[in-house]
């Protein structure tokens, strides 16, 4: 084990980009055996059993000039392409969580997603911009990078729908009439709120717009939470300096009969310039 732990403080200590894909969540048996509290919790534990049983897998510290700048972390046992046949029968929905103002993250999201779940376009994607500052409210100006940024994927068929979480009826209704494509669906998380707010419900109803419920918290995953997964994974690894830039959730459901099939998580972090 000891090997295992120093290749992984050689690996990160050296390399500057870190793309983490827990594979498929319904299968991996050592995540199966806990339930997880909440979506905080259990993207926390992923980070830290995909590393851990990632970094169990590499050999021994290679020479510093074969060291690679990005690692690609993924335990191939877990993960689970979709096959031509079975596209037609599958929704891939996709919720992306940026922890940065970087819009060049979504479309980078977007790729590594289609390229890990073998698919040339996402069903669906749900947009949660960064958490704001304390006190600060959510404005269309705020919005609209991100969401033209998702036009243009749908445009290129990267996407086939777009959505949006947490917007009140204001909110929704200034970007409903701003946007070239429309927003197809909102998330509301109903810890703020027990039941659909009517103007909001009515809104959606009248522009065929589908509300849906969620309990995510306004971070995902916190700066200190993922550099803690990552410190316990590889035991005492300095990890001041990674910073999450996106988290992508995806959940492939069987259309007919309304299941899950897989879901997981696409993680990209990096490192900053000493």
């Amino acid at each position: 084990m000891e090997t295992h732990t120093t290749s992984a403080k050689v690996l990160l200590n050296h390399a500057t980009i870190l793309n983490l894909h827990t594979g498929n969540l319904v299968n991996r048996s050592r995540l199966k055996k806990k339930c997880p509290s909440s979506p905080s919790e259990e993207i926390q534990d992923c980070v830290r059993a995909t590393l851990s049983e990632w970094f169990a897998t590499i050999p021994p510290p290679t020479l510093p000039k074969d060291l690679p700048d990005t690692i690609d972390c993924s335990i191939p046992q877990a993960t689970e392409a979709i096959t031509p046949e079975e596209r037609e029968e599958l929704k891939v929905s996709v919720k992306l969580f940026l922890c940065e103002a970087d819009i060049s993250s979504i479309k980078d999201a977007v790729d590594k997603a289609c390229q890990a779940l073998a698919v040339s376009q996402l069903d669906s994607v749900i947009i949660a911009p960064p958490a704001l500052p304390e006190g600060e409210s959510q404005t269309l100006d705020n919005l609209q990078p991100a969401w033209r940024e998702l036009e243009g994927l749908v445009q290129s068929h990267k996407i086939a729908a777009i959505g949006t979480s947490d917007l009140d009826k204001e909110l929704l209704e200034q970007l409903y009439n701003w946007a070239h494509v429309k927003p197809s669906s909102n998330q509301v998380n109903l810890a703020s709120c027990c039941v659909m707010p009517p103007d909001l419900t009515a809104f959606a109803k009248e522009f065929d717009i589908q509300l849906l419920t969620h309990n995510d918290p306004k971070e995902l995953i916190t700066a200190a939470s993922f550099q803690e997964a990552v410190q316990e994974s590889t035991q005492d690894l300095k990890v001041a300096d990674w910073r999450l830039e996106w988290v992508l959730r995806y959940s492939i459901i069987v259309k007919s009969r309304g299941i899950i099939k897989a879901k997981g998580y696409l993680v990209h972090a990096k490192r900053s310039s000493l």
